[in-house]
């Protein structure tokens, strides 16, 4: 059941024939449609235990995962926005169709590495508040997945091998990667991959190594391929008018504990990666490592859906577009 956040009040006692202050304690629910153990998940949960302990139990999270409050991603920014669940995480290219800049996270082959991810969104920030605060809310952190390879049921070695396959994506760039080399790309609700895998629907994923863990794919599948197609990155993001309704102090530590999960989530994402590939190769899935070739033949192919997303993009997606390219010198 959908839930608007609450505020209890607590600790009235009568002395004699007064009335002792009220202490108001506001408790919320954090939203996150992964999995309980995905590391979005986790750093959310730990955001709001560090945050009850700065408040006193003043301000209280109560982190509802898995997709519990039953929104799905696409609608987040709208839900956040209309005041339905307070604060959320949500993947940036996720809920893009709604705010087109957010498309520039994962624009395929556009970053190479963490390093470029993170000039990348250093560079957002202020659009991407901007854009945020003109959906009624505001950014408290922005924190990246590992990079989005290919898990599949046929090895896939070369550009040749991509043709004919049946890929889940889980936006709109990785399904322009996945047309652009003769796939068949499916937008499925993460709930749904495992039965689709199951059922035939699919025969392939693009997805970080988290995710493939989450769904257990060397039940279904057998090999993954780090192509780095895209690295996605989520932004935990609360309503403004509730933001506002806060005192100064907690929105502070709102703020604060906001910036400090970032540089924690940030310094985990290379470790997480490696566990989590390395848990899949235990359980049976075959790292196929690319060749130079088969990444330069990706990175060519895609070259379109940059030039296109470009020619299209609001006037901050095209700032943000020149200021990194200038920065790596490309």
């Amino acid at each position: 059941m959908r839930k608007l956040f609450s505020v209890l009040v607590v600790g009235v006692f009568m002395v004699g024939f007064s009335v002792a202050p009220v202490l108001a304690k506001t408790v919320w629910n954090a939203n996150s449609v992964w999995p309980p153990k995905n590391h979005h998940s986790v750093g959310l949960n730990d955001f709001a235990a560090k945050l009850k302990a700065a408040t006193n139990g003043d301000l209280e999270l109560v982190v509802q995962t898995g997709g519990a409050l039953g929104y799905k991603g696409p609608e987040l920014l709208k839900a956040v926005r209309d005041g339905l669940v307070p604060l959320s995480d949500m993947l940036i290219s996720g809920v893009a169709g709604d705010e087109k800049s957010f498309q520039i996270v994962t624009l395929p082959f556009l970053v190479r590495n963490f390093d470029e991810l993170r000039l990348l969104l250093d560079i957002c920030y202020p659009y991407f508040d901007k854009s945020a605060k003109k959906w009624g809310q505001k950014i408290l952190y922005i924190a990246p997945w590992p990079g989005a390879g290919l898990w599949t049921k046929k090895k896939i070695t070369s550009v040749e091998d991509l043709k004919g396959l049946k890929t889940r994506t889980y936006d709109k760039n990785g399904a322009l990667v996945m047309e652009a080399v003769g796939a068949t790309p499916l937008a499925l609700p993460f709930s749904e991959v495992y039965t689709s895998l199951q059922t035939g629907l699919i025969d392939s994923v693009m997805t970080s190594t988290p995710t493939a863990v989450d769904a257990k794919f060397w039940e279904v599948l057998k090999y993954y391929e780090p192509l780095n197609i895209t690295i996605a990155t989520d932004m935990v993001n609360v309503n403004l008018k509730a933001f506002n309704k806060l005192p100064k102090t907690q929105q502070d530590l709102l703020v604060k504990i906001g910036k400090e999960m970032e540089e924690t989530m940030w310094a985990k994402v290379k470790t997480i990666d490696k566990e989590m590939e390395a848990i899949s190769n235990k359980n049976g899935i075959e790292t196929v490592a690319p060749s130079a070739k088969f990444m330069s033949d990706l990175a060519k192919i895609t070259e379109k859906i940059r030039a296109d997303w470009l020619k299209t993009a609001p006037a901050d997606g095209k700032k943000i577009y020149g200021e990194f390219m200038k920065k790596v010198k490309r």
